[in-house]
């Protein structure tokens, strides 16, 4: 059987004296799909950056691929696992600017037909690639940031509630964009309040006032 690609062992986390995550444990096999819920302020998103290494825990394990998260280098980690903001963070003037980040931190060249490929993966078009980010509806924005975190694909995908907000048509496109990753191989952990998305959850856990609640395959 394959080693999990992440088991958290009685993680914690208190950050300004306040307890926002005790005693979780679980494991997550390579190319699981997990999907977290559980009430506003319950620790969803805390969990998901202490696997982001955006947060340290205070107590308790995080082990990845094998190796305490803690002994590796920060950038390599974050190569192998992406992390997608619930609002989404675009930078710099354009979308080309976003798109050919990911090429630049490897000391690769992008070409237009890479980046206009992952436009379409996404249901934009080419002449998107040179618009202002400042031009950019929501909906856009939040495709823009996941092109961005799949053009090299993650062993693992993190996904903070990213399609709250957006309209039906959209949601879909994202969607059918994460499901194509994970039947791909990439394992997906994905917070969301969306119910719809909670009852087709491949696996389910539930995080309330800070503890796991509920395991449901």
């Amino acid at each position: 059987m394959a080693e999990p690609i992440f088991v958290l062992d009685d993680v914690g986390v208190v950050l300004g004296g306040k307890t926002l995550l005790t005693g979780i444990s679980f494991s997550v096999d390579p190319g699981e799909y997990v999907t977290i819920s559980g009430p506003s302020g319950s620790g969803k998103s805390t969990l998901l950056r202490v696997l982001a290494t955006l947060l340290t825990p205070t107590s308790g394990t995080v082990t990845f691929a094998g190796r305490l998260q803690s002994t590796y280098e920060k950038t390599a980690y974050r190569r192998r696992v992406s992390y997608c903001y619930q609002q989404p963070s675009l930078f710099g003037d354009t979308v080309r600017d976003n798109l050919t980040f990911p090429f630049h931190i490897r000391h690769e060249h992008a070409t237009d037909a890479q980046l206009t490929a992952a436009l379409a993966t996404m249901q934009l078009s080419a002449e998107m690639l040179d618009k202002p980010i400042i031009e950019l509806s929501g909906g856009e924005k939040q495709r823009v940031a996941l092109a961005r975190n799949l053009l090299f694909t993650p062993q693992v995908l993190l996904l903070d509630e990213v399609t709250t907000g957006l309209d039906a048509d959209t949601k879909t496109t994202v969607h059918r964009v994460i499901e194509d990753y994970h039947r791909r191989g990439t394992t997906v952990i994905a917070v969301t309040h969306d119910e719809g998305e909670i009852a087709v959850a491949h696996r389910l856990l539930t995080i309330e006032a800070g503890r796991l609640a509920v395991t449901a395959a």
